[in-house]
């Protein structure tokens, strides 16, 4: 909500410049294909195989650190949401005694998440992520038409393009006061979509759960489709709470919207709460309580997905590599459960405690380094070259976390040294940028490290069963490399010939028209009445698309969940497969 409540539809500009390295990246199968072939349960898993164990325990060490501190405000988020969109008061009274509402609601909306997560496990996590991504796109298509009832397209435009010069919310060529959406942010994300590629691993589970490679693969190319719906309305809400904001016939109402945003106390969460505050003034009580619905059950599919991903890296990757003898499958679950719940402890205090300097965006990208900074290194080396080595992979990880917490720190401490605020009121480097300095600065050890310490290259085709070392029944011939890797292969059936043409004439037409019209207003200009229009086209062109994604993910869905139920009933469990390592390859093999 924050970058396009700020940067408006020009934000979603530089966007497009990352829509061919989204695809080039889902249809070769980049990272994940190979992951995939080494069976490895989770990614400290794969370190183990590539590198040693104590690199596993450090690694998922780091990434258990990163991730729960980067869910920890999770629960905050939801709430806040939740209370402000709502209206709840600030504290109630239960038989005499005033309580604060703020925690009960993460109480409540923790306590859900955490029986469905211990219910089923990951099977449960995605059958209720899949429910409720259905719901929420249904919902949201239903609040876009509620948007352009109350909102005309005229009024949506004239209220953009009063926005101060500079700072453009039409035109992303007049952005030049934007300090933290703009050109750039979008440039280091197109690195970052390589480098972090299978690196963050919240929802690990998911990493692992495919059929096979190929339908990894292919799960990838899905995956940017089922977005679009959720994309427009992250996009069209802020942007109409702005609107309501900022237009001069809606002032009775947005006055409305400010006396209550004016009430909360905390600056960071005013900016926070503006959208949800300015939504609550604009919508209808009905479509008020599916919206509210819609995110319950969003907040409890992404909770239930960090909580078992959070949950089952510290048992698998710093607990057990430490145990001489496997665990039972009953003390596993066990172990699991109880860990999951600990998870859920420290994201409910973190939330309560923790206080907010940046963006959400930024925080979450920042934290998120703690772990990413080093591991895009350690990962692509790891599947790709056979000279890295597991020192290099040791002076990447620890030079990514180095400068992810420095710069953690240098943002809290930052407002409470006079000196440091005369120069600046903020520390100068976002969470972008400060990811990009750690991610440069993790290649460039991790290379330096391995080639001045590598003695001889490493069995990669060992590692990921292929040739001699393919599992019985699996094929063992090598898969296409290079730029055939973005073509058809013998894997694709028809179906996934459809998908795959149809995905790469969308995404090619997009990007064609953004690298055209970026020339013609850099060496032309392009007049401001054109991106009206331009923005009005996209998002017909965009809604109509995620009505047919809505139809074809639904009807799609629910085939494939019976199929999976099918499958379930005759699947042989392999209790081997708990995530042990021995000679390089996973114990189940």
């Amino acid at each position: 909500f924050e970058k396009f409540y700020k940067a408006g539809f020009a934000a979603s500009w530089w966007g497009l410049m990352l829509a061919p390295i989204g695809i080039i990246i889902a249809l070769s199968g980049w990272v994940l294909y190979r992951y995939r072939e080494t069976r490895a349960m989770t990614m400290a898993q794969f370190f183990e195989m590539r590198y040693s164990k104590k690199f596993r325990v450090y690694a998922g060490m780091l990434a258990w650190i990163s991730g729960t501190i980067n869910y920890g405000i999770f629960p905050s988020i939801i709430a806040s949401f939740l209370i402000y969109f709502c209206g709840f008061p600030e504290h109630f009274i239960v038989a005499g005694v005033s309580i604060w509402t703020f925690p009960v609601v993460m109480f409540v909306m923790l306590s859900i998440a955490v029986f469905f997560t211990l219910s089923g496990g990951m099977i449960a996590v995605m059958i209720t992520d899949f429910i409720q991504a259905q719901f929420t796109n249904i919902v949201f298509l239903l609040i876009m038409i509620v948007l352009f009832t109350k909102f005309s397209w005229t009024d949506i435009t004239t209220t953009l393009e009063n926005a101060p010069a500079g700072k453009s919310m039409m035109n992303p060529f007049d952005q030049s006061g934007v300090s933290d959406f703009n050109f750039y942010f979008f440039a280091i994300f197109a690195f970052k979509a390589f480098y972090n590629c299978l690196g963050w691993q919240g929802s690990q589970g998911y990493n692992c759960s495919a059929k096979s490679p190929h339908e990894a693969k292919m799960a990838k190319v899905l995956g940017e489709w089922r977005s679009g719906v959720t994309y427009l309305m992250l996009l069209l809400m802020p942007i109409c709470a702005y609107v309501l904001m900022h237009a001069p016939e809606h002032a009775q109402v947005a006055q409305v919207a400010t006396d209550a945003i004016n009430q909360i106390q905390d600056p960071q969460v005013q900016k926070q709460m503006t959208v949800p505050i300015a939504l609550s003034q604009i919508l209808p009580a009905g479509v008020m309580g599916l919206l509210c619905a819609a995110m319950i059950s969003a907040a409890i599919s992404t909770d239930d997905t960090y909580l078992h991903s959070w949950g089952s890296i510290f048992i698998q990757d710093v607990l057990l590599p430490f145990k001489k003898k496997p665990l039972t499958q009953k003390q596993h679950l066990k172990w699991l459960r109880i860990s999951i719940v600990g998870v859920a402890v420290f994201a409910f205090f973190f939330s309560l405690l923790f206080p907010l300097r940046d963006y959400l965006f930024m925080f979450f990208l920042l934290t998120g380094t703690i772990y990413l900074g080093g591991s895009g290194a350690v990962i692509i080396g790891g599947l790709y070259w056979r000279r890295a080595t597991t020192q290099g992979a040791w002076a990447a990880m620890t030079t990514g976390w180095v400068i992810a917490i420095t710069g953690i720190t240098l943002q809290v401490l930052w407002p409470k040294f006079p000196a440091l605020v005369e120069l600046t009121p903020k520390f100068p480097l976002n969470g972008a940028w400060l990811a990009l300095v750690a991610y440069l600065s993790s290649v460039v050890v991790y290379v330096a490290v391995s080639l001045l310490t590598c003695k001889e290259p490493f069995n990669l085709e060992k590692m990921l069963h292929r040739g001699e070392y393919a599992l019985p029944g699996e094929q063992a011939s090598k898969p296409a490399r290079g730029w055939r890797a973005l073509g058809i292969t013998s894997e694709f059936t028809l179906g996934d010939k459809i998908i795959y043409y149809f995905k790469l004439c969308w995404t090619g037409t997009w990007f064609f028209l953004f690298v055209g019209i970026t020339l013609w207003s850099l060496i032309w200009g392009i007049p401001e009445s054109f991106w009206s229009g331009w923005w009005g086209f996209k998002i017909t062109i965009a809604a109509v698309m995620g009505v047919g994604t809505i139809i074809w993910f639904l009807w799609g869905g629910i085939r494939d969940l019976l199929e999976l139920f099918r499958t379930l009933k005759t699947h042989q469990i392999n209790e081997t497969d708990d995530g042990r390592v021995e000679e390089n390859v996973s114990s189940a093999n």
